[in-house]
């Protein structure tokens, strides 16, 4: 009779491709993949359940579920994508199944709720655990009608811990790197209550684990919500941090849904979470880099791959946790293998997913810009000529890589060098000896040799989408 380890190991045998070779390695995924779908997808470990079903897969339907719900290519097989986000730090809340303690979907019968700290990390200093703790329940409450009061002893409606392993609530962590913390929906005893490994390292800064942070993921579970399939949203549920923690406006509608709006006069808002196939979307930034188009839009990036029915959507941070947000011009040199990224007056120089050392530096003393120019809109490498093209307002400026300066002459009209595009660029790549000029939700291909536009295309014409 086959077990469920060996079960998973006949999935990977059928059309797997890009595994590593080792029995080692596969079974330490196989172990992943058990224990990912058992304790986030609600997957039944029943030897006999298993062996009378091998053949339907209930695995595999686990995986396809697991798999649109992060918005992964739907296979039912534990490719390397799937792996990598089987594998990232997470809330250790179920995405599927209801971790609730009552029937419905509870919710607080009451606005004025009460929380205590029952202990402290050893990580940081009292005083920062409790300022993190404030502003992650003000963030709630900036967008709703709930108002948070800390007390000292007693039950509180929220009591928040710091505990290691199984601590007696059936939700046992494992360890650093995995479960970082998990939170009761609300209800009597412990429902509300938020639990957070003590096995982590928690900080303040920009350094894993930063406990604002998670604390704001996890009250929206003490509040009622659920994860999040939204991957922009605070209740995604694998951790990113890159310095800012905000409410989506997926999350304010979420909170909203369950306790009315706002009392503050002006309600807020919160950013969206880009869609390659929305027809109204325009681009901050895009480049080549290294053979891949991406696409950067306020704290994300896009790239088109074969493998996906639309755009593969990244945090900014998790490639390159030392850029901004925001980022609004880019250029690959690929003879370097460098990629520059510019956002106000300074830039950074990228190779793969490192920042080179002694950057950010400024685009005066380095391009030549004049002090009048606080920003660049768009920048574009031509590797036969040796020259960057930089865009600001309705001008630009040529710079010559190879003698480090500013062409003589410059800045231009862009209506001059380039007719046709317009008066201001968003963004701008080279391709196949085309530039590609992007304005607002326009895309213009144009040819350098004749000064040409070839075609007008939509901003998101890369993307597989059906309807633009």
């Amino acid at each position: 009779m086959p077990s469920l380890p060996l079960v998973l190991m006949l999935l990977w045998a059928v059309g797997s491709r890009g595994f590593p070779a080792t029995s080692e390695t596969r079974e330490q995924d196989v172990e992943i993949v058990q224990k990912y779908l058992e304790n986030y997808f609600n997957l039944k470990n029943d030897g006999k359940q298993f062996e009378k079903q091998r053949h339907s897969a209930p695995v595999v339907e686990k995986l396809k579920e697991m798999q649109k719900f992060f918005g992964l290519k739907v296979t039912g097989k534990p490719d390397p994508e799937t792996l990598k986000v089987m594998k990232q730090p997470r809330c250790g809340v179920p995405d599927v199944a209801q971790f609730v303690l009552t029937e419905g979907n509870p919710r607080w019968q009451k606005t004025d709720l009460t929380y205590r700290i029952e202990n402290y990390t050893p990580d940081l200093p009292k005083a920062e655990v409790d300022r993190a703790i404030e502003k992650a329940f003000q963030l709630w409450s900036n967008a709703s009608p709930l108002r948070f009061t800390k007390v000292v002893e007693g039950q509180a409606d929220i009591m928040i811990s710091f505990v290691r392993g199984d601590h007696q609530d059936n939700s046992p962590f494992y360890g650093p790197g995995e479960n970082l913390a998990h939170a009761f929906q609300p209800g009597p005893n412990i429902g509300g209550d938020a639990h957070f490994d003590e096995d982590e390292t928690w900080t303040n800064n920009i350094q894993n684990y930063n406990l604002y942070r998670v604390a704001a993921h996890e009250f929206g579970h003490s509040l009622g919500l659920s994860h999040s399939t939204d991957i922009g949203a605070l209740m995604y549920p694998t951790y990113t941090y890159s310095g800012d923690v905000q409410l989506a406006q997926d999350d304010i509608d979420g909170i909203q849904a369950i306790y009315g709006p706002s009392q503050n006069p002006i309600q807020p808002t919160g950013p969206q979470t880009p869609q390659a196939c929305d027809s109204k979307i325009s681009f901050d930034a895009v480049t080549t880099i290294r053979g891949e188009v991406m696409f950067f839009k306020d704290r994300f990036f896009m790239r088109t791959h074969p493998s996906y029915p639309e755009a593969d959507l990244n945090f900014i941070s998790d490639f390159w946790p030392l850029l901004p947000n925001g980022l609004e011009a880019a250029y690959e040199d690929a003879g370097r293998d460098q990629v520059r990224f510019f956002k106000g007056y300074r830039f950074w120089a990228v190779q793969g997913q490192d920042v080179l050392r002694g950057y950010p530096q400024d685009i005066y003393s380095s391009y030549g810009f004049p002090r009048t120019v606080k920003h660049i809109d768009a920048a574009v490498f031509e590797e036969e000529t040796g020259k960057t093209f930089f865009f600001v307002g309705n001008k630009y400026w040529r710079y010559d890589e190879y003698k480090r300066s500013m062409d003589v002459g410059y800045p231009k009209m862009i209506a001059h060098g380039f007719p046709g595009i317009g008066h201001k660029v968003d963004a701008v790549f080279k391709k196949d000896g085309f530039f590609y000029f992007f304005h607002g939700t326009r895309q213009y291909k144009f040819d350098p040799k004749t000064k040409r536009i070839l075609t007008l295309l939509k901003a998101n014409s890369w993307f597989n989408c059906r309807k633009n």
